[in-house]
């Protein structure tokens, strides 16, 4: 699945809006006071623009990882363990640890991050290097900017009711004839509070992002990865109203545990791990730093703090597919036994809804701390009923409001199968691998 037209866009876009604010603002610092860039000035910031554009580009056109498909599993039991349950149906691959299958991308990546609007691609294990460096130095150059433009505002500020002398043309003699402070034209202005403007808002946005793409980078959590860990957390906290246990599809119960986030080594192993897994620190800056190869992002080392057999993510119930039916068609949509009439199926069907919003509710009720010991009955049962099967048709999102997919995850490949539904070629390689 490619990108719209209007997405198609993104690119083109973000290039004029660097072009608007590297190259517009120095033309205008020509015309206006106090004078143009000198030539330190000019060398430190048309640098910290040609970055910009050097690691935008990169992370736009590298190619964000691609699994073999003759991929050998990892010699590591913890990294088989976790990544035995993984597998990819639109791939018809193993999926490593921590790869998500990107809609958009058509295929399973590396470590993703999650597919970027902005560049067209997916930040993951191999361009997010790139992508922080982008941001690092566009909060910079952006930043030099706001402080230039700052200096051209004061001075305006500060000249603006000094008198200037205009020359003129007075019987062949040159006279001075005084008027009121001519300072920039009418345009000059409105340029410079537009570019006062869009980069701020610009610089704001941008600094937002590189300070939560840190903060990740810093715990080695992806964004799809925090969202997997505030599911979690939301999924721990239902099952301790329901004696521990979570149900999926066709009544499923599933035994709830928290895990801990497997992957966070330290905050120094972190850094390294996300900046292609090297410890110098003048190539994280380098904009032609090598590309971190999809062999390495394969395995990653953990903490130790869980059970390697446990997978991450931890186990969804609302993941699980529904299990395929086989019935008589003759037979179909009737009971075997007892009620026959609709109107008495309609009646089962009710009471069997009233008596699940009660249980429900008696479990709400005991984890909160009642203590009247009496079961309080909710006045409209059937408006609990009614919210109820809305929330489970509205998608989980997390306290950001954001979706899985929002993410550009594929989620139709987010479940947990059954060995029926993984080739027996790959049950057999798990087999001799274990």
């Amino acid at each position: 699945m490619g990108p719209s037209r209007i997405a198609r866009l993104a690119i083109p876009g973000v290039a004029l809006l660097v072009a608007f604010l590297a190259y517009t603002s120095q033309w205008l610092f020509r015309h206006i006071d106090p004078h143009a860039l000198d030539r330190r000035q000019s060398i430190t910031f048309n640098a910290g623009v040609a970055c910009i554009w050097i690691c935008y580009l990169r992370a736009c056109f590298i190619d964000p990882g691609r699994f073999p498909r003759t991929a050998s599993p990892s010699s590591s039991a913890a990294t088989a363990n976790r990544a035995s349950r993984r597998w990819c149906l639109k791939c018809e691959a193993p999926k490593p640890p921590r790869a998500h299958h990107c809609k958009q991308c058509g295929r399973c990546i590396p470590r993703m991050d999650h597919h970027c609007p902005w560049t067209l691609n997916c930040v993951s294990y191999t361009t997010l290097p790139h992508f922080i460096r982008f941001l690092f130095y566009a909060v910079a150059a952006m930043s030099h900017l706001a402080f230039l433009l700052f200096i051209r505002i004061e001075v305006l500020w500060t000249n603006r009711k000094l008198p200037s002398a205009r020359l003129t043309l007075n019987n062949l003699r040159l006279t001075t004839k005084h008027a009121d402070y001519l300072g920039p034209t009418p345009a000059q202005l409105i340029h410079l509070l537009v570019l006062c403007l869009v980069n701020s808002l610009t610089l704001f946005a941008l600094f937002i992002l590189l300070a939560r793409t840190l903060w990740s980078v810093a715990l080695n959590t992806t964004t799809i990865e925090g969202w997997e860990i505030e599911r979690h957390a939301a999924l721990v906290r239902r099952a301790r109203l329901q004696g521990g246990y979570a149900y999926g599809p066709d009544g499923v119960k599933v035994r709830i545990v928290r895990q801990e986030f497997p992957y966070d080594v330290g905050v120094w192993r972190n850094i390294k791990q996300g900046m292609g897994g090297t410890g110098n620190i003048l190539s994280w800056f380098w904009p032609f730093a090598a590309t971190p190869s999809v062999e390495s992002g394969m395995e990653f080392v953990t903490n130790g703090f869980e059970d390697p057999n446990l997978p991450w993510p931890p186990i969804d119930p609302e993941r699980i597919p529904r299990k395929t039916q086989l019935s008589d068609p003759t037979t179909a949509f009737t009971y075997a036994d007892s009620v026959s009439s609709p109107t008495d199926q309609m009646e089962a069907f009710r009471r069997r809804q009233h008596e699940d919003v009660r249980r429900r509710q008696r479990s709400a009720f005991q984890a909160g701390g009642s203590t009247d010991g009496e079961d309080q009955e909710p006045e409209d049962t059937d408006a609990l009923i009614d919210s109820e099967e809305d929330l489970r048709q509205r998608e989980w999102r997390n306290s950001d409001g954001e979706a899985l997919q929002d993410f550009g995850v594929d989620e139709e490949t987010e479940t947990y199968l059954a060995d029926d539904d993984i080739p027996l070629a790959e049950l057999l390689r798990r087999r001799k691998g274990g």
